[in-house]
């Protein structure tokens, strides 16, 4: 049970609500060239670092609970820290620690896929090709397929979904390749491993959010029916298929690839077992649906459904119980935010577009769905546009200010908090002028939002989940990489860089230090929103970032960070010392 928030000075003071504003994909660049942010014409962006008090904070790394700090952060990770004010270990390390100590091989599921195959069945792979360590690394790949032979399992099959995202944006040969040695490696007279078909990420399989289901049925005729142009090779497909479209990794069309005998090597067959071998959720929970529901499922025509044993590498979705078969067991969070907030009677609005709209609501609620009291909490979700975002850089971020400004006005919330997806989404597309004119569109709805929060006596916080639109070109030890054209090779990826905190609350403008706290991370975003609420942060949240002047408003957790850094763009170098990749 919640030990009851203790109120502290602000309680009951503040007219209007808490606005928390988490510009994704939003940091500070190390490098001056491919820094989006930088390059944008962003008034109000500017005049906040000019004249707020805030900090950086850490967004990669041990920060969010991934396996060391030379790993990107990501949405998924960072809602979950802001949402629930700690840090736990997340999927990528959870795999790994799994994977290194036999658990995974010891547990039910694995041992129930492998013997149900073992007679003849084909085991099948389905994932993320890459090491970008944000929804799948290779490696896990390789410990699976390497742990299936020792089980006994005599035919593999693997449907690659092509990255680009979170590794360089024409990379996927540098993982086909040697994977290929490697699958071949291990084949012999009683086993078999090979890919079977494959395809760009943004284009089949891995949607999100319901946005566009009609990726998933790509994939599913793709992987399961193995419908498609047959290559002879995963590779040949890559180099035909980027050669005739022009298409960067994540948009390469499906391919199916064709075994010894010209026919299709592997489809997903009654009596065989298959693994989502992805360890993130958001992009895994609708081909997880469309494998294990029944005859009700109805978003599109599967043709045919095999009677398969089904796994995902973790469960995705605790409250849906989405699939009821994983490998390892995704972190328990607890005590989220949102939790408190209700529990102290608070009403909560929740808002984004449909790419993130999850971020706000299921990570950051702990990866719970739905709400902790519906009569308190308000979620909003504004339609994504289906098309490549680099068209329509903008995204909805008018739409999501309009709804933020009305609940504003409306006087009816205590906390509001959206996320504007434009440096990520946009960022992802690798387009650095669409990047540049996505993030001066959001800098305009900051805008609207400074003005609807200053009149009705509210704070509003600027603040992100990573980096990514800040940093643009891919580099090697510092130094740009260039096409055969002489541009820069553009990066698709997140970046290490630190992320912005920063503070407007002219009401109460005198309460605080101009700098604030240093060293810390994006976990600690949570116990500043709720010392702005009127309440001293939950014992063993992450320590806030506020420096407050009044010591009744001061955290009561000890051995916080004092050192202060003030969140300035420089060209030079990053305030916590850590480099872009």
């Amino acid at each position: 049970m919640l030990q009851p928030l203790t109120p502290n000075n602000f309680h009951g003071r503040r007219p209007g609500p808490l606005v928390l504003c988490i510009m994704d994909g939003v940091a500070f660049g190390k490098y001056e060239e491919g820094d989006g942010v930088r390059a944008a014409r962003t008034e109000y962006f500017d005049e906040a670092l000019a004249k707020w008090p805030g900090t950086r904070l850490k967004a990669h790394g041990n920060a969010v609970g991934m396996p060391s700090d030379g790993d990107m952060g990501n949405s998924e990770v960072g809602h979950n820290a802001m949402g629930c004010g700690r840090v736990f270990a997340q999927g990528a390390k959870l795999v790994n620690q799994s994977i290194e100590s036999g658990a995974l091989f010891q547990g039910d599921t694995w041992k129930k896929l492998t013997r149900a195959v073992s007679s003849g069945g084909t085991l099948h792979f389905i994932g993320l090709l890459s090491d970008g360590n944000v929804h799948s690394h290779i490696d896990q790949l390789k410990a699976l397929v390497k742990g299936a032979k020792e089980a006994g399992v005599h035919r593999v099959r693997i449907h690659a979904l092509l990255d680009g995202r979170d590794v360089g944006a024409e990379s996927a040969l540098d993982y086909i390749i040697p994977f290929e040695d490697f699958l071949q490696g291990l084949s012999g007279e009683n086993f078999d491993a090979r890919f079977a078909s494959g395809g760009g990420r943004m284009n089949i399989t891995m949607d999100r959010y319901n946005a566009d289901w009609s990726m998933v049925e790509r994939g599913w005729r793709t992987h399961v029916l193995a419908e498609g142009e047959l290559f002879p090779g995963a590779a040949e497909a890559v180099r035909a298929l980027r050669e005739r479209t022009g298409a960067i990794d994540q948009d390469i069309p499906p391919f199916v690839v064709a075994g010894p005998d010209g026919r299709p090597a592997g489809p997903v067959l009654d009596g065989d077992s298959v693994i989502l071998f992805n360890f993130r959720g958001d992009r895994a929970i609708e081909l997880s649906k469309a494998f294990e529901e029944g005859e009700n499922f109805s978003r599109f025509n599967r043709i045919r459904v095999p009677k398969v044993e089904y796994a995902g590498m973790m469960q995705y979705d605790g409250d849906a119980r989405i699939p009821a078969q994983y490998l390892v067991s995704p972190p328990a969070i607890d005590r989220t935010m949102a939790e408190y907030l209700t529990a102290a009677g608070l009403k909560q609005f929740s808002i984004s577009e449909t790419q993130k709209f999850g971020h706000v609501t299921y990570f950051w609620n702990g990866n719970r769905s739905g709400y902790f009291d519906e009569k308190l909490e308000t979620y909003r979700e504004v339609p994504s546009d289906k098309v490549p975002f680099e068209q329509r850089p903008a995204m909805k971020c008018a739409e999501i200010a309009d709804e933020v400004i009305a609940a504003v006005e409306s006087g009816e919330y205590h906390l509001i908090k959206l996320n504007f997806p434009n440096g990520d989404m946009v960022g992802h597309t690798g387009v650095f002028q669409a990047v540049v004119a996505s993030l001066e569109c959001m800098d305009l709805q900051i805008g609207r939002l400074i003005q609807a929060v200053e009149r009705k006596g509210g704070v509003l916080i600027l603040t992100a989940d990573h980096g990514n639109s800040d940093d643009m070109y891919e580099r090697k030890k510092g130094e740009l990489i260039l096409d055969e054209n002489g541009t820069p090779r553009a990066k698709t990826a997140h970046s290490l860089n630190p992320v912005p905190f920063l503070l407007f609350d002219p009401l109460y403008a005198g309460e605080y230090s101009r700098d604030f706290r240093s060293g810390l991370g994006i976990s600690s975003v949570t116990a500043s929103c709720i010392s702005l609420l009127g309440y001293h942060p939950p014992e063993g949240y992450d320590p806030s970032i506020i420096d407050f002047k009044t010591d009744s408003l001061r955290p009561n957790q000890p051995g916080a960070p004092a050192a202060p850094s003030r969140p300035r763009r420089t060209a030079s170098s990053s305030a916590d010392g850590e480099s872009s990749r």
